[in-house]
């Protein structure tokens, strides 16, 4: 516990620290809403997961299927973050209200602890499209998958649009859509695969018909 615990503050003192330097916003409640709640999700999922779903999840073993995506899908949410924090800090944008932006901040962080609880729920969640036939791989439809099938990947494309909102950044927003956009598409392509290779897919789907959006897709 203490490793988890030295690990959670190491990462959030990096990345809240890098966000508010390059933001130049240390005295924003708006932007404290957002590090406070990071830090807080990434504490619940570091407490309530064991280090191999951890290792899956950030060092898997194989590159998995469609790597090439994945790469762009990070490149685009770090230029999602970086410009949505330089563009709070040298204002290129147009101001946009206080209150919308907390509440894209709100609303991200809402977004963000769907992906958490789907990594908590789903001991198979990784970074990579695989079956994980080493670590017994099999359908998970307790929690949000038993509305969905692809929380994790839902409350993603909502959550970094809605950040780059708090952050009150519209050119942060255009490149948060790219990034929504790539991971719609692996949506698809992780869906058709699982349906292919993973037993017992193909009847949750048919139980769990939605995706992303209970009854719309």
């Amino acid at each position: 516990m203490r490793t988890k615990l030295r690990r959670w503050a190491l990462v959030n003192i990096l990345v809240s620290g890098s966000v508010l330097a390059v933001s130049g916003q240390w005295t924003s409640p708006i932007l404290w809403t957002f590090v406070l709640g990071i830090a807080g999700l990434t504490l619940y999922a570091m407490t309530a997961t064991t280090s191999d779903l951890m290792n899956e999840r950030f060092h898997p073993p194989s590159r998995g299927r469609d790597p090439v995506a994945l790469r762009w899908i990070r490149l685009s949410a770090l230029a999602a973050i970086v410009v949505s924090a330089l563009d709070a800090r040298f204002h290129w944008s147009p101001p946009i209200p206080d209150l919308v932006r907390l509440a894209g901040m709100v609303g991200a962080l809402a977004a963000f602890a769907l992906v958490f609880r789907a990594m908590v729920v789903n001991r198979y969640f990784s970074t990579v499209i695989r079956i994980q036939e080493d670590r017994g791989h099999q359908v998970v439809d307790s929690g949000p998958y038993g509305v969905i099938r692809h929380p994790g990947y839902a409350g993603m494309i909502g959550g970094v649009p809605l950040m780059a909102i708090g952050f009150g950044s519209p050119w942060g927003f255009a490149l948060a859509c790219v990034f929504s956009l790539l991971i719609l598409r692996r949506v698809a392509v992780e869906d058709r695969f699982l349906r292919a290779n993973l037993p017992g897919y193909p009847e949750y789907a048919g139980r769990v018909t939605s995706r992303l959006v209970p009854g719309v897709w």
